[in-house]
């Protein structure tokens, strides 16, 4: 809301430095629980406590009793069906993706949600195979399980006369799904456990959306050669897409026309309904299930035409009633796919959980990001051994389940029924149906997938770095393969924060005339910058990755390097001492350093001035204190660089945290310009800021906390009033007073030394 642009407020109170402040405010020391403390108290247990944990891992124990039975029954019956419909198909689909039988997708779409129904936060979530994951099974399954291994030697008429045993690499390639699903609910298992969901966050939206992309690129691949039907050697890891896709192109004279034909179809009409439901979906209650009605006429073609046998189509073929028997996972291949396993694992999940807080935004509702991970994990494990493979959710799918009016899992409990019956009575009707067709199914739900690419050019208006992580994830997931695209695309993300808070933005601020405001002169006109004081802001944490740059952009901002001041300082003074002893320079009684005789380019004498003149030059006898003015043109020939300010002060609004190497740093800093006769202030810090300084030796006799304000505009008032009541006229000179009867050369500090020389008074020998 705009203010008035006369509404003003006055504040008056005391100007705070840190040891003012805790004059006027007591401080209140925090006590941190002790391990004994933390434990007892997560180990205590009482009614309520028991209530809750129950109520935490079973959630329907919550939703379930407040049931509206009236009002959402009927919503949650007209979406189970129209999502089970989706399901079943989807199942069939995707479980082409995962290289296993038809029949193992529906497991998947059935096992995984019965565990789901009473340990899931998410009401609208439809559990199931997802195509990102799906493919990434795959690549699991065809790694361990290659073509080549199921070979048979003899006189087949097969590629390179040989044929393969295909009753025995399904079996042991639904072996392989089935454990690595088991190891995937078991990783997911033990990061709910240990409450480490938040590490799924470092998985931002333009990495999993450049991922997913890249994933539906590899799927669309993998399921073109299903359409054409046209044969391919089984590729991983680096190129694989690329070499597959080569296999594609030099067998395309191969493919069947049956095939082909069913699947373009397929494809057409099913993407042209769903632009219709889309379109208009206010009007529609129901969206229209075309991928069951597809499935239904193509299943009845191909059987009443007999397509395997006259066109040699590739159909479904064996899809068995009933369930397997559970069976355990092979645990001797887990050492081989973990890695595979865990980044699979994490994709599902955060994928998952991102279309779920989604909807429960929409609806009003918490979700439990922890809680999710056990439900997935043990949905997964429940699953596997029931030869299902790994399922999160399929964005497709739930759109749908929410879109019809599904208001609880109830909706899905009976989209899961939907599956039970498929799998007991209807599966083996749908052997005649052509793999194409399936595989034409996919494609048509990988639109939204493909739509993510429209994202890049508004990232890149609104954040350039996140638009270039978006294509680097997507590039780097199809040239290297999933596993090691993910990888990379983490990894780039990563280095993109650690580069920005490498090289922070840091500014010099000024103040906004007749106001306690700072902001960065660069943005704004009538910003003013303080005679005598710089201000300036790191927008960063400062740590040992930083630091340096740190200094440099002090360096840049105040105008000069203190050390080098410093130094030239020290040879200045040097010289002038050489000078004085020669009888070439005298003080006067303002105590400004002048020349008698002396060219000050070559620091000669004069040759109008007779010798020995020069040698009767009257040197002070007593102590005559004097000044320099650093400013000024000196009469030795050093260039020392001008100082033109008396105060800094370093905002730390925006340091977040610090580190050992960064508090040595900035002491190092505050001395080195403490010795110029700068004072360093540090303003608007954050207490825990200051508890680590203390930790860390900033403070001591030399550096003392009355350095720290609360706010910028405390420490300029300080400044300012200081130097109101200060007797010296200006800060800029430095005294230094003569003795005739030193007879000791000048000791100067060395630059390493920081010792604080603020008002220092240097003996000079004559």
């Amino acid at each position: 809301m705009d203010l008035p642009p006369d509404q003003n407020y006055c504040v008056a109170r005391p100007v705070y430095s840190k040891p003012s402040f805790e004059e006027d405010n007591e401080t209140k020391a925090r006590v941190p629980k002790t391990v004994r403390e933390r434990f007892k108290k997560s180990c205590s247990c009482s009614a309520k406590r028991a209530k809750d944990i129950t109520k935490g891992l079973l959630p329907i124990l919550d939703w379930l009793p407040k049931y509206k039975i009236k009002e959402w029954l009927p919503k949650d019956i007209v979406s189970g069906i129209s999502t089970g419909l989706v399901a079943t198909l989807q199942g069939l689909a995707y479980a082409l993706l995962a290289s296993v039988p038809p029949i193992y997708g529906l497991y998947a779409s059935f096992f995984q949600f019965l565990t789901y129904f009473f340990m899931g936060t998410s009401r609208h979530l439809s559990v199931g195979p997802f195509p990102v994951t799906s493919l990434m099974v795959g690549t699991v399954v065809l790694t361990m399980a290659p073509e080549e291994n199921f070979e048979i030697k003899g006189n087949s008429t097969g590629l390179n006369g040989t044929a393969v045993d295909i009753a025995a690499m399904n079996e042991y390639r639904v072996l392989v799904s089935n454990t690595a699903t088991v190891l995937m609910g078991i990783l997911l298992l033990i990061m709910g456990i240990l409450q480490i969901g938040f590490l799924v966050r470092y998985l931002s939206d333009p990495l999993v959306g450049g991922f997913t992309t890249a994933a539906a690129f590899h799927v669309v691949v993998s399921q073109v050669k299903l359409v054409l039907a046209v044969p391919t050697k089984n590729y991983n890891g680096v190129l694989s897409v690329i070499y597959t896709i080569i296999d594609i192109f030099r067998n395309i004279g191969k493919t069947n026309i049956a095939d082909l034909i069913a699947g373009l179809l397929t494809l057409i009409i099913v993407m042209s309904v769903k632009e219709v439901n889309d379109r208009f979906k206010h009007k529609i209650p129901v969206p229209i299930p075309i991928e069951l009605f597809v499935t239904i006429v193509a299943t009845g073609i191909s059987y009443a035409v007999d397509l395997e046998t006259k066109y040699h189509a590739s159909i479904v073929k064996d899809i068995p009633t009933g369930f397997l028997p559970p069976r355990p996972p092979d645990v001797s291949m887990f050492a081989d796919m973990i890695g595979s396993c865990f980044s699979t694992a994490v994709v599902g999940y955060a994928v998952a959980v991102s279309v779920a807080k989604v909807y429960s935004i929409k609806h009003d509702y918490q979700i439990d990001g922890n809680q999710e991970l056990v439900a997935f994990g043990v949905s997964n494990i429940f699953g596997g051994a029931f030869s299902g493979f790994f399922g999160c959710t399929a964005l497709s799918r739930t759109a749908v389940q929410e879109s019809t009016g599904g208001q609880t899992q109830i909706a899905g409990f009976l989209s899961a029924s939907i599956v039970f019956i498929v799998i007991v009575a209807l599966g083996n009707l749908l052997e005649p149906l052509q793999k194409s067709v399936l595989a034409a199914i996919v494609i048509a739900n990988l639109k939204g997938m493909f739509m993510q690419v429209l994202d890049v050019p508004r990232l890149w208006r609104q954040n350039k770095t996140d638009s270039i992580i978006w294509v680097v994830t997507c590039a780097a997931s199809i040239i290297l393969g999933l596993d090691l695209g993910l990888l990379a695309g983490l990894v780039f993300e990563l280095a993109t924060v650690v580069i920005r808070t490498q090289f922070p933005t840091c500014a010099a601020l000024g103040n906004v005339p007749g106001t306690d405001i700072y902001k960065n002169i660069k943005d704004f006109k009538n910003i003013e910058e303080l005679s005598g004081i710089k201000i300036f802001r790191c927008s960063a944490p400062i740590y040992f990755a930083n630091m340096d740059f740190f200094k440099d952009r002090l360096k840049a901002i105040v105008g000069f390097d203190a050390v080098r001041v410093f130094r030239k300082r020290n040879k200045a003074l040097k010289m002038i001492q050489k000078l004085i002893k020669k009888g070439k320079l005298r003080s006067t009684k303002n105590g400004v350093l002048t020349d008698l005789g002396v060219d000050n380019k070559a620091f000669e004498s004069d040759p109008e001035q007779d010798p020995e003149e020069a040698e009767d030059v009257d040197v002070p006898t007593k102590e005559v204190e004097i000044q320099v003015d650093w400013n000024s043109d000196l009469p030795v020939k050093v260039i020392v660089p001008k100082v033109t300010i008396h105060s800094l002060i370093i905002d730390f609004g925006a340091v977040s945290f610090l580190d050992v190497v960064s508090v040595k740093g900035l002491k190092l800093i505050v001395k080195e310009f403490m010795r110029i006769d700068v004072n360093v202030y540090i303003a608007g810090y954050d207490d825990e800021i200051i508890q680590k300084m203390e930790a860390c030796g900033f403070f001591d006799d030399t550096v003392k906390k009355d350095i720290l304000f609360l706010t910028i505009h405390d420490a300029v008032l300080f400044i300012r009033m200081k130097a109101s009541y200060s007797n010296v006229e200006d800060p800029i000179f430095e005294k230094i007073s003569l003795m005739k009867e030193s007879k000791e050369p000048l000791s100067f500090p060395e630059t390493e030394e920081l010792e604080d020389h603020q008002g220092a008074i240097y003996k000079l020998a004559s």
